[in-house]
């Protein structure tokens, strides 16, 4: 279900996607209001859950985390069980950024951060163990050419 939003909202939205450290001050200068109706405003957006949460990005590879893994799994596993197993397991390993389950010959793609490579083969024999999995793919990231969490508004 989507959330009717107008210009003002569009414009606020984006000065939060973009440092939603700034001071309210400094969002309505930037949107062209002032305090309380942005205030108003977000808090709004806040109860429809347009804005989820606010959090902090950290750069993974001053972290010491600098293999980027794309895992591309297969399953011939397609019972509930099964799957209610797996995603537990996926939610649970901190590693694992993202997770979606795809169309096609792919069943899941999933987007995992560790150390290095051995830190993957850790990973990944951690993960075979704990759930069965028909096949599994790993595509090591060269470079990272554009990552953003910022929506197109």
């Amino acid at each position: 279900m989507s959330v009717r939003l107008d210009e003002m909202d569009r414009k606020i939205l984006g000065e939060l996607q973009e440092d939603a450290g700034q001071s309210l001050d400094e969002i309505a200068r930037k949107v062209g209001s002032s305090k309380t109706p942005v205030w108003n405003r977000i808090r709004k957006m806040r109860e429809a859950q347009v804005i989820r949460r606010q959090t902090v990005l950290l750069d993974p590879e001053a972290l010491g985390l600098e293999a980027c893994f794309f895992v591309l799994i297969r399953t011939s596993e397609h019972e509930a069980d099964w799957q209610k197993k797996f995603l537990k397991t996926l939610r649970n390993r901190p590693e694992v950024l993202e997770a979606h389950r795809l169309a096609g010959d792919i069943d899941y793609i999933l987007k995992v951060r560790v150390q290095n490579a051995r830190a993957y083969d850790t990973f990944y024999q951690s993960l075979i163990s704990e759930v069965k999995i028909y096949n599994v793919t790993a595509l090591l990231s060269m470079e990272e050419i554009k990552a953003t969490t910022q929506l197109p508004l």
